[in-house]
């Protein structure tokens, strides 16, 4: 569990946001059911605390152009903390990796990808991803369709943890 408590107001704000990050402070009050400058200080307190990241607009890859999505599973020759860092550094310098995850078990990474076409990706592949120093293996997954892409946390997950330890 985080360090700081959330009250459950909090938590509601969190979750207002996570749906909807352009709403008014205003409305985002209201839903939460304060009035409007404590609901600002509290916003404000949760992103210096780290609760909230940013603010993005969530745009459809397909709309503009980046037909190919791709998941990349990387073996590394060593997994010394040095070798681990300057892998992941790599990765965000690569415009086409969107997600680098490192992994307990057999993969040492998954690398969420996307490029406009398959010969885009591929350049990328043979020319970056498996050139890499430090790479040992990698094994690739087209994505076919997606069924469900979710952000954030699932809050009503939570708010029953929360009612069953009270």
């Amino acid at each position: 569990m985080p360090q700081t408590k959330l009250d459950p107001i909090d938590r509601k704000i969190l979750s207002e946001l996570q749906d909807d990050g352009r709403m008014t402070n205003v409305e985002l009050a209201k839903r939460v059911g304060i009035s409007a400058p404590p609901c600002l200080r509290r916003v404000r307190t949760l992103e210096e605390a780290g609760f909230i990241r940013g603010y993005h607009a969530d745009v459809d890859p397909r709309m503009l152009g980046f037909e190919v999505q791709v998941f990349a599973m990387v073996g590394l020759h060593s997994q010394a903390e040095a070798d681990l860092i300057a892998f992941e550094n790599r990765c965000r310098d690569w415009p086409l990796v969107r997600e680098c995850h490192m992994l307990n078990g057999e993969i040492d990474f998954i690398l969420k990808c996307v490029a406009p076409d398959l010969s885009t990706f591929q350049s990328f592949l043979t020319g970056q991803l498996t050139a890499a120093p430090n790479v040992a293996s990698v094994r690739t997954s087209l994505v076919i369709r997606g069924a469900k892409d979710a952000p954030g946390v699932p809050f009503d997950v939570l708010e029953d943890r929360l009612g069953q330890t009270a």
